[in-house]
């Protein structure tokens, strides 16, 4: 039996010194402090009114989604639990944003990051929680991300005088599309901070399962946006214009060799053309056409060729065809690095799922060619992202993946979330005392 589709009860129970191999484990790794302290979270994670609590606030969240640097009763909210638990919090940080902060203020630091946007996506999903906003939805779980750091910050905050250091709560606004993290960074809200940990919820693995992998797990993102000025004309005299639709065509297709024949094909990268806007009539080659679309690497050196490459090919074909063409990278939105899971900390957070939840439920996912702006903080510190399952097979969604309207996801995971949430940062700052 998957061990998480026990009860929490007995999940959680794993951690409990009647289990002698997992109170080895923790002892050898987390230290016997961290050991005592994980006994309380447990007890406190196992209570059937934390589960309730915790799914309150999801629902409120989920209820009222709110898009990119615009969450401000998302933040209320988080600030409302903050001050009920008694912890203290610096905000606003980067303009919707904040951080809180459970512990004495000595070092280390160790951060704990929830993203907090929604998109504009129309549910499809008819429950009784339900987005009361009209076209936005919280698709992406981040309304599940939110709720598992407040479990943890419930958690922590109950343990607060043994903490060996302290722990940072960075509630992020605009991570989809926004570079949210870019902003906490330069506003120097994370300044300080020795290592951070971050959860993502992932569909299509079952509750009760993470998974990562070290060094890079998700690719860096940029965005482009192309103009190609020709000159319009009847398309009975095509010989009178210059063609831009032509010029395009061929520019597309000069773009997909950038990967299939100058690309290391043991190097990922993806360059895919998404949209082509030009014309509204069958007898007419209109002026302009603009297009544009998304390149995706794991290194930064892949993104400073793709990016010189689209605007040379863009422009040369423009001159092939005796047309012009101007080329934006859209860089107001900021490229996102790739997200680069430090080994140190990989191995810690992989370890404490271990104990957590059992070896088989701890996955070694591959690389995907998505991206998540954690890629900021994972340039400047230690940092490492997981993955928490949070499908349901008995649900008729439970394979709808992030970004549909039909997304949803098994509450049981956010408990599980906020334990280990707190049992890596807990720990960590144990083991770093230690050594």
């Amino acid at each position: 039996m998957n061990p998480f589709r026990m009860n929490l009860t007995l999940i959680l129970a794993l951690l409990s010194t009647s289990f002698p191999y997992n109170s080895w484990a923790v002892h050898t790794y987390l230290g016997s402090e961290t050991e005592s302290l994980t006994r309380e979270l447990v007890e406190w994670a196992r209570q059937p009114e934390f589960l309730d609590w915790l799914r309150r606030i999801r629902r409120k969240i989920h209820e009222y989604p709110e898009l990119s640097f615009q969450e401000y009763q998302t933040n209320q909210l988080i600030r409302n639990e903050l001050d009920s638990l008694g912890i203290k919090y610096k905000w606003p940080v980067a303009k919707t944003g904040l951080v809180a902060t459970i512990g004495s203020g000595a070092k280390p630091w160790f951060g704990l990051r929830a993203d907090m946007d929604a998109l504009p996506i129309q549910e499809l999903v008819d429950w009784e929680c339900k987005s009361k906003i009209n076209g936005k939805m919280h698709a992406c779980g981040h309304d599940a991300h939110i709720t598992m750091l407040l479990g943890a910050a419930r958690l922590i905050q109950n343990r607060r005088d043994k903490l060996k250091g302290t722990i940072k709560l960075v509630f992020q606004p605009a991570e989809e599309g926004f570079a949210g993290a870019s902003y906490m960074l330069e506003e120097g809200a994370l300044d300080g901070f020795q290592a951070m940990f971050g959860l993502h919820v992932w569909p299509f693995m079952p509750v009760g399962t993470i998974g990562s992998r070290p060094g890079p797990i998700m690719a860096g993102s940029s965005r482009f946006s192309a103009i190609m000025q020709g000159k319009g004309g009847h398309a009975a005299i095509p010989h009178k214009t210059r063609d831009p639709i032509l010029a395009v065509s061929m520019a597309v297709l000069a773009l997909q060799q950038l990967v299939s024949r100058e690309t290391d094909p043991l190097e990922p990268r993806v360059l895919s053309v998404a949209f082509v806007d030009g014309g509204q009539a069958g007898n007419l080659i209109p002026a302009s056409v603009r297009f544009g679309g998304t390149f995706r690497f794991m290194t930064l050196e892949g993104y400073s060729y793709l990016k010189q490459r689209i605007k040379e090919i863009i422009e040369t074909q423009a001159g092939v065809h005796q047309c012009s063409a101007t080329v934006d990278f859209m860089e107001e939105m900021r490229p996102y690095p790739p997200t680069i899971n430090d080994p140190t900390i990989y191995d810690h957070s992989k370890r404490v799922g271990e104990i957590l939840l059992g070896n088989n439920s701890v996955q070694h996912s591959p690389a995907m060619m998505a991206a998540e702006d954690f890629g900021f903080y994972s340039q400047r510190m230690a940092a490492a992202l997981f993955f928490i399952g949070t499908q349901n097979k008995t649900t008729a969604s439970a394979s709808k993946g992030l970004h549909s309207p039909h997304f949803t996801i098994d509450e049981e995971v956010l408990p599980i979330g906020a334990a280990l949430h707190a049992a890596v940062a807990i720990s960590y700052l144990d083991t770093h005392f230690l050594s």
